[in-house]
């Protein structure tokens, strides 16, 4: 009964527990819980699409503000098949204590639509995603809820849903801060693309560092290809760690002397997989994070790490560039085996972070160069994880537990500071 239960355990029951597991160590109040636990806005919207052959087909879209006690919503927005509300719900939390640890002046926030885009064209794609902004309107904006991309939804994306913001709202008079992760052209920051992979490898430095183990020479092996993925383990080769395996929804590839990883991801641009890669053998889902290595960078979807499966894991270090990939038992298990976690809400925030330094340019009008971006991620998501470490090392708390305590505390602040309307 017990393992059906774990089972069955959605994203937001373990975005839950781990908020009770902080606020008990932060020892907060009863209604400090209840002012910081649960969701301040829900929306669920019908999203109605004709698609190319003239049918007209329903999707079902979600946007979740969880908090908004230091600053306006911030989140991504994800299409794909697998979205329920649980799962938003769940992200929102989780972005809430994300902006809250690298201490910029966000809240929490997060959209999803149940799609599967791979199966729309452009033109279908455009219109589900000016439908599902239109019915999103009420609550987005540049000082109340400011979208970003997710999973399978992109830079163009951005560009839609700040265009029919734009139009619906101002007339058509661009309002370039209602969503971030947007173009260039349309303005876009620079650096907003890299930025999730790039802060999943300074804290990798970091974390390194304070183990004291060589990143030249260290093996890696990440599970999710996509941008996050693909991005850290591009850097983590250029500093001379050697990537041994990786993989995406449809396979995974092995090298034990290490992937060429330029090769490689001119290889998924091509061909849409990194399967088939020349000089590498397949390896499976659950080989690979089986496989022996210094570095584990989960970087896909929830839940992909257990207890069924984390006693297999042969890492040093296990840094969460995906939300929620492992489970509470799964984080037992690796306390009790001596793996050092980077949490999510530390590992991944780099792409909030810049979405922050995004948002500020359009309100600015003042534009920043590549330099300035990625040296003031560098030192947000350093200092970040130096003030984990911190609460790590005093209070005698896993990471995990640390980083929610960490931005717990922060929300706590700020929502006893505002006090309680009316």
């Amino acid at each position: 009964m017990l393992a059906e239960a774990t089972v069955h355990r959605t994203a937001y029951d373990v975005a839950l527990e781990n908020f009770e597991k902080a606020a008990a160590a932060l020892e907060l109040s009863e209604d400090m819980k209840a002012m910081t636990k649960y969701p301040e806005r829900i929306l669920t919207v019908n999203v109605p699409v004709r698609m190319d052959t003239g049918e007209i087909k329903r999707f079902e879209g979600y946007r979740v503000q969880h908090n908004t006690a230091r600053g306006p919503a911030k989140g991504g927005i994800r299409y794909h098949p697998a979205v329920t509300l649980d799962e938003v719900k769940a992200l929102s939390m989780w972005m809430t204590w994300k902006c809250a640890v690298v201490n910029i002046p966000f809240g929490g926030a997060k959209g999803g639509v149940i799609c599967n885009p791979k199966n729309l064209s452009v033109n279908e794609l455009e219109r589900l995603t000016r439908r599902y902004a239109a019915g999103i309107l009420p609550l987005i904006g540049p000082a109340q809820d400011i979208p970003a991309p997710d999973v399978y939804t992109n830079a163009q994306v951005m560009a839609w849903i700040m265009d029919t913001y734009s139009m619906m709202k101002k007339e058509g008079y661009p309002i370039p801060g209602v969503v971030t992760g947007k173009p260039l052209s349309v303005g876009g920051s620079q650096g907003r693309n890299e930025a999730t992979g790039r802060g999943v490898f300074h804290t990798l430095q970091c974390a390194l560092e304070h183990l004291r183990i060589r990143m030249k020479g260290s093996k890696v092996v990440v599970q999710g290809f996509g941008n996050a993925g693909s991005i850290a383990a591009l850097l983590l080769d250029m500093h001379q760690a050697f990537v041994i395996a990786v993989n995406d929804s449809r396979g995974g590839v092995y090298n034990k002397d290490g992937l060429d990883i330029p090769k490689l991801m001119l290889h998924k641009e091509k061909t849409g997989s990194v399967v088939g890669f020349p000089g590498a053998e397949p390896v499976s889902a659950d080989d690979l994070l089986a496989l022996e290595c210094d570095i584990l960078i989960p970087a896909a979807l929830e839940n992909v790490i257990d207890g069924e499966n984390a006693p297999r894991l042969q890492t040093k270090v296990l840094a969460e560039a995906a939300n929620g990939p492992l489970t509470p038992e799964a984080d037992a298990v690796l306390e009790d085996r001596g793996i050092f976690l980077i949490p999510d809400i530390l590992c991944n925030a780099g792409g909030v972070t810049v979405s922050y330094f995004e948002w500020c340019q359009n309100e600015q009008h003042y534009y920043w160069d590549i330099h300035d971006v990625e040296n003031r991620l560098e030192r947000v998501m350093k200092n970040s994880f130096n003030e984990v470490l911190s609460f790590h090392i005093d209070r005698r708390v896993s990471m995990r537990l640390a980083a929610n305590m960490l931005g717990i505390s922060r929300v706590a602040d700020a929502t006893a500071a505002r006090g309680l309307y009316p």
